[in-house]
């Protein structure tokens, strides 16, 4: 169900130091909505902190490493002393391959750093923050993904598996999730122009970069449950159209679609 205002809950935003995560938290506390933000670089939290009190809002800025469980649960027991329990909770921390090179030829520890920022970081947020809201039955899960974890990709291997895994998550923990009334959803923001996708050769003769504002403005509309009837489903927030998205959204759900399956080749297989 859709929620009237955001004034008074509480948003935790992963990687919200810089990119779209600042923008986002920004956004949020635009909404008045109290933020926490988390990320491993303290002082680039503390400018986003500032940005976000010049609309009122409260917030913490907290450095910890999403990868470590031990930081995730002290952030977690910051966040819920100083702001209370946990309403919105954006996975935004991500980490791209280092390199645009085959598997063969990849750094392995950096490969699975990426691995371990993209996925492990939001397993151990959802580990620590989903008792809570399971407790209240209420809490709504953003996953920041991307349409590289629909396709393969010969280059940025690390990416598009962490990715693909990430999706596969929402989406097995979606059922037990909704029984307790929290919405887990992956969208997808397209290619926007940030200090990661900057470092990446593919985009460096990129124009038409994706809206950050608008991005933002689809965050606040998932905070507010607008994309609730889409619990557990994948979203491009570029290429579709969200309204006839939501529209359809009960035929969705009694399908596969928006989720990774193996595609059978054809009525005959036996996995079909």
């Amino acid at each position: 169900m859709a929620t009237a205002s955001l004034v008074g809950q509480v948003a935790l935003v992963t990687g919200a130091g810089r990119g779209i995560g600042r923008e986002i938290a920004i956004g949020l506390a635009a909404e008045g909505m109290a933020v926490a933000l988390l990320g491993r670089n303290h002082e680039t939290l503390v400018e986003t902190l500032r940005e976000c009190v010049k609309h009122g809002a409260r917030g913490i800025a907290v450095a910890a490493d999403v990868c470590r469980p031990g930081n995730v649960r002290e952030a977690v027991r910051s966040v819920e002393r100083d702001l209370g329990p946990i309403d919105f909770l954006v996975n935004n921390a991500g980490q791209v391959d280092q390199d645009e090179v085959p598997i063969w030829e990849v750094d392995a520890a950096q490969w699975w750093q990426v691995v371990e920022t993209n996925l492990r970081g939001p397993f151990n947020l959802l580990r620590t923050v989903l008792p809570g809201m399971v407790e209240r039955r209420h809490g709504r899960i953003l996953n920041l993904n991307s349409g590289f974890a629909l396709r393969p990709d010969g280059h940025y291997t690390a990416y598009a598996t962490s990715k693909g895994a990430l999706l596969q998550l929402s989406d097995n923990i979606a059922d037990s999730l909704a029984q307790h009334h929290v919405v887990v959803l992956d969208i997808s923001p397209g290619a926007v122009a940030t200090d990661m996708t900057a470092g990446m050769p593919m985009f460096k003769d990129t124009k038409g970069w994706g809206s950050i504002p608008y991005m933002v403005a689809v965050t606040v509309d998932a905070a507010r449950g607008r994309f609730d009837g889409l619990h557990g489903r994948f979203i491009h927030a570029v290429k579709d159209n969200l309204e006839q998205l939501v529209g359809r959204a009960e035929a969705i759900q009694e399908s596969d679609a928006r989720t990774l399956r193996l595609r059978p080749y054809g009525p005959d297989d036996p996995l079909a």
